[in-house]
């Protein structure tokens, strides 16, 4: 059953060994969100924590799951070398292979190894907790497929096993003059209607937004949010803890009920 899940933000700046003094007090509010979410994870005493990351090792057609053991990473492209890991579950991985062997899905088992979109959210949810982890990659392939892929999620976690799912994914990249994509006026207009989407739990909204809108906003989080959508199959409450976009990068943090 699926006990807890949430969208978190990855930026490794939150990271007190990577991130100064300064840049952390300007995120302090997704910090704290992030510690509220460790909170409610805490409670819902996970065995299996799934962690969706945009840059996780992708292939273009087909979904990629870590086959590795343990499943290791560090943040040393950051300057951070203290090294990672966690236990994998191999029976649900099994699993979420057999529903998308049933459903035609397209997956690959792959080892690799954790990287920041996953070890972020990681580094705080799990400071206290040593759940196993599933890490999976989405693809390039239609909106509406990652839903599905969701719903193969969804089946896998139809049994006793408590399941946590987290979505990491950064919005925007284009808030600002000086962010890492460019500005651009749509970044602004793509993170406000996707929240207010996902407010409203309209999913049949979030898998019509226009092509050309999502790739002028730079995002990278979509796909991971949709299959976490479809794992939920749209039923569930939407709990805003924050989004901010100081360094023109939209972090949101939110549980979804």
């Amino acid at each position: 059953m699926i006990v807890f899940s949430a969208i978190t933000p990855h930026p490794p700046l939150i990271i007190p060994e990577i991130g100064s003094e300064e840049d952390r007090k300007k995120v302090q509010k997704t910090i704290s969100a992030m510690e509220k979410l460790r909170e409610d994870l805490e409670k819902s005493n996970p065995e299996t924590l799934i962690i969706i990351s945009p840059h996780a090792e992708m292939e273009m057609q087909r979904f990629v799951i870590n086959s590795a053991d343990p499943l290791r990473g560090s943040f040393i492209d950051f300057g951070y070398d203290k090294i990672y890991d966690f236990k994998n579950d191999f029976e649900a991985i099994d699993r979420i292979t057999y529903f998308g062997n049933l459903s035609g899905m397209p997956t690959h088992l792959h080892e690799s190894f954790l990287d920041h979109g996953a070890l972020v959210p990681l580094h705080y949810l799990t400071k206290n907790i040593r759940p196993k982890i599933i890490h999976l990659a989405f693809s390039m392939l239609d909106l509406k497929t990652h839903r599905e892929y969701g719903k193969i999620l969804a089946r896998m976690c139809c049994d006793d096993k408590r399941i946590a799912i987290v979505a990491s994914g950064d919005l925007s990249h284009r808030l600002t003059p000086d962010a890492p994509a460019g500005y651009s006026k749509r970044g602004k207009e793509f993170d406000e209607t996707l929240i207010n989407l996902l407010k409203k739990a309209d999913i049949k909204g979030i898998l019509n937004l226009d092509e050309n809108f999502i790739e002028e906003a730079g995002q990278c989080g979509l796909r991971s949010i949709i299959i976490l959508l479809g794992a939920l199959e749209g039923k569930y409450s939407f709990n805003l803890l924050n989004y901010e976009g100081p360094f023109g990068v939209g972090y949101l943090a939110a549980k979804l009920n």
